[in-house]
């Protein structure tokens, strides 16, 4: 049997290179996910471990702050042989070129002898009063070098004339560093200063578990005490609890890629297995069991799981290095890691590839051992279209669908995510169990137009297309499972972002709200407002100071005729009328008002009454610019409400604004594009990384379809010739072939959107219903779905190519004489 098995590796190999090709992406993707986290884990472990190297015990703020005296304690004990202290302040400083001071954090320096610090790669350390060092990308950012002078300011606006000394190394950071200087220096910027930690080293001989012990009576309750592991081990939480949850991500769309990689290698055994069966009815009648031929089955598809998985470990990880070497040349933002493999990123991926091909290949080999040997040997009999396994599968394929629709039903009520995601795969399988019922009725439907306008050459073509029914099934399945993941993925994501967007407007119904303190905004203020790339509209407003009570209060004041074209929030708008004023949650708090109580307004010798109610997201206290005018006539324009292009890039729209109008010395920028413009970056950054892995289960799902066809022309090969002779041309044969194709990834496509939309509305409810007050909002991505559709389309009819070049170049007559 294994001259047989390795015979007939070598006869039908290019039947089973699409199967190869399904496993070599399925199992390659599986790698370089595993390839890619274990490199960014092994990374941030290494990088923290050398940022906290020497700490022997650590002790951070959990229920109280860390006072003075307890880190004098902690000097104190006999086990601790170096106390450092974690302290900063958070100091504004004046840019070259800028107009208004930015934030900046600035840590004290410590004795690094033996806990690590930061370390200058350029100058030195601040070892004076005075002296700075900057982290290297930001003095990179912002042109400084060594010796430039800055200005530092603090919240009370004292002004300090600092000098940078040295350049900190923060290539292997994430996020905003800080800058470095003495620690009295930071105790004359904030003589109060925030500590946030305290990292001890102990004496030789001490053990860190006994340092941990000695430090816990004497700071007493409200602080959490770590050992040096873990105090590592609690930092490297924080960083790789986005990576394991990106990891997982992966890691999931890896195992969808590998179950389309089995149905792909399922047809595919079960074509060739048909295709085979003289052959092994041969080797029944010579002799061989029912058993040697299933064990010749399995350890061919053994043999070509284990190549092709090897191969595709070797892809995965060359993919995984190719892209960390990138991410290390180019600056995408991340902080630079090299290649790392562990044991479980080379073998797991090899083993469940290898697994995955044996397993699809149990129901095909099962299938080969049926026949007689004698009945084998006979003309194979048209296939029937019903059997007692089919109805019983059909049975079971609608209680599936039954009890995962009610499983749905109750996740988009209860908002309970967990038995959303049953419902959904219990569905979904009793879709898939029905598809030889499904499928074949839809391709009727849709091939009923071509039928009656494309002549003979399409007629045969949705005949072909659902001759076997299983087969078709099959054949979809595939790329209906890519399909309704990228579909459910976009209608998630866009029915997700319309609900955060309803929240955001809510919470801030204004993108920015520009405010100058103490003085009145230059005439020419609205025009450079205008003038920014990304500012849609700008709407100015004036403020007067009242007397509410015993309370003084600023109360601003726009048009009304203009609110509707900065005002997200329709029911905001509508309130927004002469006679009431609009105040927010604190202010409400302050005065003691319920929504509809009067209050009354004084300022000067004017005095108004109006009716209060709650506006969250606009000012403490807004009213109609008719009603500010009654009590100020002459108050000037204090500052603009401005709405923003969505497509416009949010930080730098705040920027520009921020460093706008420079006539004004005190001005603050504040609105709910930041955290708009945060969260859209997310879920951008979501669905192009949800579609560009879900593609990969859409290309095994086409070398699936294209396989498919491969082995159907062959199957065909004296129906095809027969038609040639009858008069079908080359052009003829080719085009069939085509609408074939086309139409089962039409099918795939309405009935993968179909789903995703389902889907993708209840776990919208799901998710969304317990985070939001409102009512959750759902979306069609038309354009995105008309993409999707055309696209597996276009998919389709490329997947058809190679099978209909092979099948045109077959000559009529020696195709009729084909065995």
């Amino acid at each position: 049997m294994r001259r047989s098995i390795l015979s007939s590796l070598r006869a039908h190999l290019g039947r089973l290179i699409a199967a190869c090709l399904a496993i070599v992406l399925g199992v390659g993707f599986g790698a370089l996910a595993m390839t890619a986290h274990a490199s960014a884990s092994h990374g941030v472990n290494e990088t923290i471990g050398k940022a906290n190297a020497g700490v022997d015990a650590a002790v951070t703020a959990d229920r109280e702050s860390i006072l003075p005296k307890q880190v004098d304690a902690i000097r104190k004990l006999p086990q601790a042989d170096s106390v450092v202290v974690d302290t900063s302040a958070y100091m504004q400083v004046a840019w070259a070129g800028k107009v208004r001071p930015d934030y900046l954090g600035i840590a004290a320096r410590y004795d690094t002898s033996r806990i690590a610090g930061p370390k200058a790669i350029q100058g030195r350390l601040p070892d004076s009063t005075l002296e700075l060092a900057l982290p290297a990308k930001l003095a990179e950012k912002y042109q400084v070098g060594l010796g430039t002078k800055l200005t530092i300011s603090s919240y009370d606006d004292k002004r300090w004339t600092v000098t940078v000394v040295g350049l900190l190394d923060d290539s292997t950071t994430v996020g905003p560093s800080n800058a470095v200087a003495t620690a009295q220096t930071v105790k004359v910027f904030e003589p109060n200063g925030y500590i946030n930690s305290v990292k001890v080293a102990a004496k030789p001989g001490v053990s860190q578990d006994a340092l941990a012990a000695a430090i816990t009576p004497v700071i007493g309750s409200g602080l959490t005490v770590y050992t040096g592991e873990g105090w590592i081990q609690h930092e490297v939480q924080g960083f790789t609890n986005g990576i394991d949850v990106i990891g997982g991500v992966f890691g999931m769309f890896a195992l969808i890629s590998l179950f389309v990689a089995c149905l792909v290698i399922a047809n595919t055994f079960t074509i060739v297995i048909a295709q085979r069966t003289r052959e092994m009815a041969l080797l029944r009648c010579v002799g061989a069991s029912r058993r040697q031929v299933f064990s010749s089955v399995i350890a061919e598809a053994s043999i070509v799981g284990l190549v092709a998985s090897t191969i595709g470990v070797v892809f995965g990880i060359a993919l995984s290095a190719l892209g960390l070497a990138l991410a290390r040349e180019f600056d995408w933002g991340i902080p630079p890691v090299q290649l790392h493999l562990d044991l479980a990123s080379i073998f797991l991926p090899l083993l469940l590839g290898t697994i995955a091909t044996i397993l699809a290949a149990v129901v095909p080999a099962r299938r080969a051992t049926r026949v007689a040997p004698l009945a084998a040997l006979r003309p194979e009999a048209a296939p029937v279209a019903a059997s007692k396994a089919g109805v019983v599968r059909l049975v079971f394929g609608f209680l599936l669908l039954a009890g995962g629709g009610s499983l749905l039903a109750v996740c988009a009520s209860t908002n309970e995510v967990l038995v959303g995601v049953g419902g959904g795969v219990i569905s979904f399988l009793g879709v898939l169990a029905i598809g030889s019922l499904l499928v074949p009725a839809l391709v009727r439907l849709l091939g009923a137009l071509p039928a009656r306008s494309g002549g003979v050459p399409a007629r045969i073509a949705v005949g072909n297309a659902v001759r076997n029914p299983k087969r078709t099934a099959a054949t979809t399945s595939a790329l209906l499972i890519g399909v309704t993941l990228i579909s459910l993925t976009c209608v998630g994501i866009a029915s997700v972002r319309k609900t955060f967007d309803a929240t955001m407007d809510e919470a801030y119904p204004v993108d920015l709200m520009v405010k100058a303190y103490q003085e009145k905004m230059p005439a020419s203020a609205e025009q450079q407002l205008r003038d920014i790339k990304g500012i849609t509209e700008v709407v100015p407003v004036r403020t007067v100071e009242v007397k509410a009570g015993e309370q003084q209060l600023t109360v601003t004041g726009i048009d009304q005729t203009k609110a509707p074209a900065v005002v997200h929030n329709p029911d905001l708008v509508g309130q927004l009328k002469p006679g009431v004023a609009l105040l927010d949650r604190a202010t409400m708090t302050t005065l003691d008002l319920k929504d509809g109580a009067d209050v009354t307004l004084v300022a000067g010798q004017s005095k108004l009454t109006l009716k209060a109610y709650r506006g969250n997201g606009l000012e403490s206290f807004t009213v109609t610019q008719t009603d500010l005018r009654r009590l100020s006539p002459n108050a000037g324009i204090s500052g603009f409400w401005l709405t923003t292009d969505p497509k416009a890039d949010g930080p730098e729209v705040i920027d520009a604004v921020e460093q706008s109008i420079p006539s004004v010395k005190d001005m603050s920028v504040e609105g709910g594009l930041a955290e708009r413009s945060a969260y859209t970056k997310v879920f951008d950054v979501l669905l192009a990384v949800a579609v560009g892995l879900l593609g990969v289960s859409v290309l095994i799902a086409l070398v699936g379809v294209g396989n498919t066809l491969s082995l159907s022309v062959l199957e065909r090969t004296r129906e095809n010739a027969l038609l040639r002779a009858m008069g079908l041309t080359r052009r003829q044969l080719r085009g069939m072939l085509a609408i074939e194709s086309l139409l089962m990834a039409l099918v795939a496509a309405g009935l993968g959107i179909a789903l995703g939309l389902i889907y993708g509305w209840t776990g919208t409810a799901a998710l969304m219903g317990a985070q939001t007050s409102g009512a959750v909002e759902y979306a069609v991505p038309g354009r995105l779905l008309i993409t999707i559709a055309v696209v597996a389309a276009v998919a389709g009819l490329l997947a058809s190519v190679l099978p209909a070049r092979r099948a045109a170049k077959v000559a009529p007559a020696g195709a009729l004489a084909t065995e």
